[in-house]
């Protein structure tokens, strides 16, 4: 979950959604992509996002989070994973996000190197209650389905007919 503030940009999923408040965070503050590299990231037994990009470090300032996502795939695939897909649920009273749900679905499938059919995105509302629902704020939750690969597997596949 990150804080909704006047004065930022309002970033999901990698698309900029006109909005009179933005996400505060260190990089971009996108809640999804961040979501999304932690249910990969965890998957993997590979720890978080804080972990491989602290937001104490000067070099992850303003990042955008499609970057963040493009190194998050890089490290799985660097340490023997696939990514099968992801399914994500952004967390919002407002604004809402159906008509731009298929850009962000684009977004993270071409981060992550995927076809687009492996990637879901949806959203809700927490119904008025807690943070979200006072317009505080914005989470998001995923999961995401991986699977250990070998060189070996990988070399059989591709001669396989």
């Amino acid at each position: 979950m990150h804080r909704l503030v006047a004065g930022r940009k309002l970033i999901l999923g990698g698309v900029e959604i006109p909005f009179e408040k933005g996400l505060l965070g260190h990089s971009d503050a996108d809640v999804l992509l961040h979501a999304v590299c932690d249910a990969l990231m965890g998957a993997a037994g590979l720890g978080d996002i804080g972990l491989h990009f602290p937001d104490a470090d000067p070099q992850y300032k303003n990042i955008d989070s499609m970057k963040l996502l493009s190194r998050t795939a890089g490290l799985l695939r660097k340490n023997g994973w696939r990514i099968l897909n992801a399914d994500a649920t952004i967390l919002a009273q407002a604004p809402r996000i159906s008509s731009y749900r298929d850009s962000m679905r684009d977004n993270i499938a071409l981060a992550l190197e995927l076809e687009a059919d492996r990637i879901n995105v949806k959203a809700t509302t927490t119904e008025g209650l807690g943070p979200i629902g006072r317009g505080e704020g914005i989470g998001a939750m995923c999961t995401a389905l991986i699977e250990k690969f070998s060189e070996n597997e990988d070399d059989k596949r591709m001669k396989e007919p």
